[in-house]
């Protein structure tokens, strides 16, 4: 007997099974319809060797614990249980795809549309977390998008799969990619908190926004090692479009140690919120105080070099020419290390208002950008750029 007509009748007096959804490596989706209630549902049956594993009265403890959380980006749990040896949950059937499904397709998503993912996911574990519970599984397959919005699912699977990872790699199967995992999941500690999810929502942020995670590699080891040796990537790096202040939540979102990322997913949500693309162009003068100290030193120096630059020209061709093309190399930190977010603000902000004066032209920043750091002079960096 196959699992769906095992499925179909163990719960003949409740649910009515339809057909398969989907299939992954620790479950197989369900669409049924509840004949209590009259109303479509997902029925989640976890695999056999994932259930003789668990065992049904830890996998239901912690599935009940989180059949408590009500928030409306959070998949709620209306049912589980054991049919003949079948562990079980269900949901609400919602109409829309998969985060992962979404990313299969477009690779990227646009700024705006991952920011507002990163916000849902956020607030449905600022509650969560609030309540006691970590999802300790975030990554792409467990966000749904529907009507617009993101909504996060399996609470509690996460837990106590963790809690049998040693016996279930015994049996052949991995608990989830490597990739979302906080640092301090992988060395198998046990006392996490809730800036494990803090890490992996990061992950999935950068994921959205870049087109991979900020780890990759041919085998788990691989991603691994990288995780435990490579500097944290900038998002912004390879995506210019990305604002400073976004690159640096991600950033500090990822940190190895759990004491260097946000305290809470709400804190990681309030950061993300000062690097609105749609705020920064609505209300250009907002943002955080350095920002704000960076856009005023940026209008005073770019003063100075456009009166300077045209006094030279003036001077240099006997009047002031039509149009003048230049660059702004970016502008280096010799302070602290963690002020180099304000040295790259700097450069920006320049740059951008050179940009709004009438008869300039500027470089491209990502070509300027690689002359950071060189011994060649002005004359020949401007001669590699072509600009005077």
């Amino acid at each position: 007997m196959s699992e769906l007509e095992q499925l179909t009748v163990a719960l003949a007096e409740r649910y009515a099974i339809e057909r398969e959804l989907g299939r992954g490596g620790m479950a197989t989706v369900y669409l049924a319809r509840d004949l209590k209630h009259d109303r479509q549902v997902a029925i989640k049956v976890m695999r056999p060797q994932i259930a003789e594993a668990l065992g049904a009265e830890r996998f239901l403890r912690e599935i009940a614990i989180a059949g408590r959380l009500q928030h409306p980006n959070i998949l709620m749990l209306l049912d589980s249980g054991e049919a003949d040896g079948l562990l079980y949950y269900v949901m609400p059937y919602v109409e829309g795809e998969s985060l992962a499904q979404r990313l299969e397709r477009d690779t990227q998503l646009s700024v705006e549309d991952a920011l507002s993912i990163a916000a849902d996911v956020a607030s449905a574990l600022s509650y969560a977390h609030d309540h006691d519970v970590i999802h300790r599984d975030v990554k792409p397959d467990n966000i749904m998008l529907t009507g617009g919005h993101a909504v996060v699912m399996d609470f509690g699977v996460g837990k106590a799969l963790m809690a049998e990872s040693e016996k279930l790699t015994q049996t052949g199967v991995t608990v989830g990619p490597v990739t979302y995992l906080s640092p301090e999941q992988v060395l198998g500690e046990r006392d996490i908190d809730g800036r494990t999810d803090v890490y992996a929502l990061g992950t999935v942020l950068y994921e959205m926004l870049v087109g991979e995670p900020p780890y990759t590699g041919p085998t788990p080891k691989a991603i691994l090692a990288k995780r435990f040796s490579d500097e944290i990537p900038s998002a912004r790096r390879i995506r210019e479009t990305i604002l400073i202040e976004v690159d640096a939540a991600i950033e500090k979102s990822l940190a190895r140690e759990p004491a260097d990322r946000f305290a809470s997913a709400s804190d990681f949500a309030a950061a993300l919120s000062l690097g609105s693309a749609s705020s920064e162009s609505a209300t250009p003068h907002t943002g955080t105080p350095t920002r704000r100290f960076a856009r005023h030193v940026g209008l005073a120096v770019v003063a100075v070099l456009v009166i300077a630059f045209l006094g030279w020209r003036f001077r240099t061709a006997g009047g002031t020419p039509d149009r003048i093309t230049l660059a702004v190399l970016p502008f280096q930190n010799v302070g602290q290390p963690d002020d180099e977010y304000f040295a790259q603000g700097m450069t920006e902000e320049v740059s951008d208002r050179l940009a709004r004066v009438s008869g300039l032209s500027v470089v491209a920043a990502a070509n300027a950008a690689r002359f950071g750091d060189t011994e060649l002079s002005q004359g020949e960096i401007g001669g590699e750029l072509g600009v005077e």
